[in-house]
């Protein structure tokens, strides 16, 4: 080796060197863009609201709308408020809180395993499928006559009928979920001589899950809205209870802040689902 090679060595080096401010920057880049990019999206997503709102408040000012029948949205933020500080308004959200999460609860205790055994049973499947149909494609609400009469007008009966009218979501995706697991999962797991229990719960079950979570999104929406239906009848507390009260009393500011109040519990309902469908659904993407 010559001297000549030998100085050129650091040289090299010193070219190939890494320097720490340059990826402390370029770090800082990306955590900017990241946050100009949620920004924007959360911008995005909230124009078609103010806009909604604004329409709201100046349509009835302007005399676009009847007062009387549609408040502007700053009325009934502060008829909100007055019953949110009197306490009144937390008693009807606990009250149908309780109701709706017990029915979508017990819902989805009973239709997750069912629809498993009817996706792996094909026997099962075409004995319960004729009688399935026939209680899917009638709506909920139609039977409430018939749970009232059998189960008294009471919490037993509005909870039996949110837990049935939550159930076929949740039954019938977990059902379509089960059936497309890949074949190749399953035979690549009897190999190992994984037996049926731990087949479904190793293996057919986290395969489902995406479409179970599906389901029960669809169930948690289903459970909300059948649970404002039976509060109108026969209760004395609940969101249900105040909308229909307060519209019966002309309070209408009052009635509409109940409405937003069951709004804003079905959307944050939504959001709480996606993020623990994202949570057990790791596995998939890596993460």
């Amino acid at each position: 080796m010559t001297l000549a090679d030998t100085t050129s060595i650091p040289s090299v080096t010193a070219s190939t060197a890494v320097d720490p401010s340059q990826t402390v920057g370029s770090a800082k880049g990306v955590r900017r863009r990241r946050v100009l990019s949620a920004a924007g999206t959360v911008l995005t997503r909230s124009v078609a609201i103010v806009a909604f709102l604004l329409l709201w408040e100046f349509a009835p000012r302007f005399g676009w709308v009847d007062t009387t029948f549609l408040p502007p949205f700053t009325q009934v933020v502060h008829a909100w408020w007055s019953l949110a500080q009197s306490g009144e308004l937390w008693t009807d959200v606990r009250a149908s809180l309780t109701r709706s999460l017990s029915g979508f609860a017990i819902a989805i205790v009973v239709a997750v395993p069912v629809g498993l055994l009817i996706a792996w049973y094909r026997h099962v499947e075409q004995v319960l499928s004729p009688l399935f149909a026939i209680f899917l494609n009638t709506a909920a609400v139609a039977l409430l006559p018939v749970f009232t009469l059998i189960l008294g007008i009471g919490e037993t009966s509005k909870i039996a009928i949110i837990a049935y009218a939550s159930f076929w979501p949740v039954l019938y995706n977990t059902i379509g979920g089960a059936k497309n697991v890949d074949p190749l999962l399953i035979r690549s797991a009897r190999s190992f001589g994984i037996g049926s229990f731990a087949l479904f719960r190793k293996v057919v079950l986290p395969a489902a899950l995406p479409t179970i979570f599906t389901g029960i999104r669809l169930a948690g929406a289903a459970s909300i809205l059948v649970l404002i239906t039976t509060e109108f009848v026969g209760a004395k507390a609940g969101l249900g209870y105040l909308i229909s009260s307060e519209q019966f009393n002309f309070q209408i500011p009052q009635m509409y802040a109940g409405i937003i109040t069951v709004a804003g519990i079905g959307v944050a309902f939504n959001y709480l689902l996606i993020a623990l469908e994202r949570r057990f659904s790791r596995w998939r993407t890596g993460a």
